[in-house]
């Protein structure tokens, strides 16, 4: 077999089991209890995928995952850890992918396409969420042009 239909064919198998892991729908199916012990209108928004100030870690993990990136930030009000979601794209700004678990499967499968780690993408915040005493305090979202 030509080694670019494995490399292809991987991805499509990686995608397609990393669709069902990465969705809200898969993590709240993993954890009924959390998500029955929320609000309505909490349970909706994340459905959606979506957060509000005031949610718990536990439930911004519910609708985003988990973070691509962690960060302590220190000001005049104390600390906070701050949790960034990020996407890859290519100079052009097409997306190549997003996502932790992207980062996870890179290292282990000799298989995994060579231009998702390429030295010509770009790495661009889309999301940031604000944490201080395990509460969320403030959301950080990118601006459309």
């Amino acid at each position: 077999m030509d080694l670019r239909f494995l490399r292809l064919l991987s991805l499509a198998l990686g995608l397609a089991v990393l669709a069902g892991c990465t969705t809200p729908e898969a993590r709240i199916r993993r954890n009924p209890e959390l998500f029955g012990s929320l609000t309505t209108e909490q349970q909706d928004l994340i459905r959606r995928g979506q957060v509000a100030v005031g949610f718990t870690a536990e439930m911004v993990r519910l609708a985003l995952g988990e973070p691509d990136r962690l960060a302590t930030r220190r000001d005049a009000d104390g600390t906070s850890e701050v949790w960034h979601y990020v996407t890859y794209e290519l100079p052009t700004g097409s997306p190549l992918y997003r996502g932790w678990y992207h980062r996870y499967y890179m290292w282990r499968d000799p298989l995994y396409p060579w231009y998702l780690d390429s030295d010509t993408r770009r790495e661009r915040e889309r999301f940031s969420v604000v944490f201080r005493e395990g509460t969320v305090t403030a959301l950080e979202h990118e601006r459309p042009n």
